[in-house]
């Protein structure tokens, strides 16, 4: 249901009134606690008029179609279209933010785009693509207008893939995930200093989030740890992360090692050398973890699927372009028959490493 005003305001459900008079916004970890018009870390909810509202309802920072494999994912859809779009501001504050442009800015600064969860739906359908991603910053605090997006999308049989870094408070996740096929979780790191130190947020949430995701929905999940030398790329940490992945994940959950690049506050650290990738990846592999790839570099043998029963090439990458499809009915190894886990169709997609923005002025009615 589109509930928001001309201004793009929304009204929200998690907040409650302080006796002191301030409102706190319950919709994740932070509860930042908000006197008359003022707006949480996020930016885009605020205090107006006792209650927490969302600022940014039915605007985006750009919409885009993309190869699902740029979200990153390489179990839900190999090789289709994808529409993305983001809003503006973060719930987190990573100093090495690659999205920094979108993630940090004021809305005004970024929301040039319009469009209401029909329009993106009708796009989404006219552009052949078979599901929304909502991207670039973290579908969290946009968390009303991307369920009713996910709603729209729904009715014209259009899937929903959030790609989050998995900071949200219990209630509004239950939610929100109702809607969501897919998610990317951006498990940044596996120890409290480092969220602390380069996030401003904490791992407990997010390991929840995981833990939920996996045993109380049936949302399709994959992970994603951007390795930032002399950060989070340690053997000890690696050894720690992916061990308790399998464990409490379980062995069928992919993981994504990509690369860093110097960015936002975070300008003097060298790239993450091709090599730190592989390591990570090795020692995914060899702790139980079926399917582990590196990206933001390029590694074929890193970025393709392969049967973990008995070693056979599944599906071939070259960066985000399909180069072999190997699975067979029902997503099995043609050699050894074993059943390669995620949401495949019969065919593979075909749109390759294109990237094609999109104005959805043209879709409106």
């Amino acid at each position: 249901m589109e509930t928001f005003d001309s201004n793009h305001i929304a009204a929200t459900r998690y907040w409650k009134s302080l006796p002191d008079g301030r409102v706190e916004c319950d919709l994740c970890p932070r509860y930042c606690k908000l006197r008359e018009g003022q707006r949480g870390l996020c930016f885009v909810r605020a205090n107006q008029r006792g209650k927490i509202v969302l600022t940014t309802y039915g605007r985006s920072s750009g919409f885009c179609v993309d190869p699902i494999e740029k979200k990153p994912l390489n179990h839900f859809l190999p090789g289709s279209p994808i529409l993305s779009f983001g809003t503006a501001g973060c719930n987190l504050a990573c100093k090495f933010c690659q999205n920094w442009d979108i993630s940090k800015s004021r809305e005004t600064d970024t929301l040039a785009d319009e469009a209401s969860p029909g329009t993106i739906a009708r796009a989404a359908l006219a552009l052949g693509c078979r599901s929304v991603a909502y991207t670039y910053n973290d579908p969290v605090i946009f968390h009303e207008y991307a369920i009713d997006v996910a709603q729209a999308c729904h009715e014209q049989g259009i899937l929903s893939v959030a790609v989050t870094a998995g900071y949200v408070c219990p209630e509004p996740r239950a939610e929100f995930y109702r809607y969501m096929d897919a998610a990317n979780v951006d498990l940044k790191a596996f120890t409290e200093a480092f969220y602390h130190k380069l996030t401003g947020g904490h791992l407990e949430p997010v390991l929840d989030t995981l833990r939920y995701l996996k045993h109380e929905t049936g949302v399709w999940i994959e992970l994603t740890t951007l390795l930032i030398p002399g950060e989070n790329d340690s053997e000890g940490e690696l050894q720690e992360m992916t061990a308790w992945v399998v464990e409490t994940l379980g062995p069928d959950v992919p993981m994504h090692f990509t690369a860093f690049h110097p960015d936002w506050k975070m300008r003097d650290r060298p790239a993450t050398p091709a090599a730190t990738l592989s390591r990570a990846r090795r020692i995914a592999l060899a702790n139980g973890v079926r399917f582990a790839y590196t990206g933001n570099v390029y590694d074929e043998e890193g970025g393709s699927t392969y049967c973990h029963h008995c070693g056979s090439k599944l599906i071939g990458r070259d960066w985000y372009v399909l180069t072999e499809w190997n699975l067979g009915a029902d997503a099995k190894c043609p050699d050894c028959g074993t059943v390669c886990a995620g949401r495949f169709e019969s065919v593979p997609g075909t749109w390759g490493a294109r990237r094609q923005a999109v104005r959805l002025r043209d879709f409106a009615v």
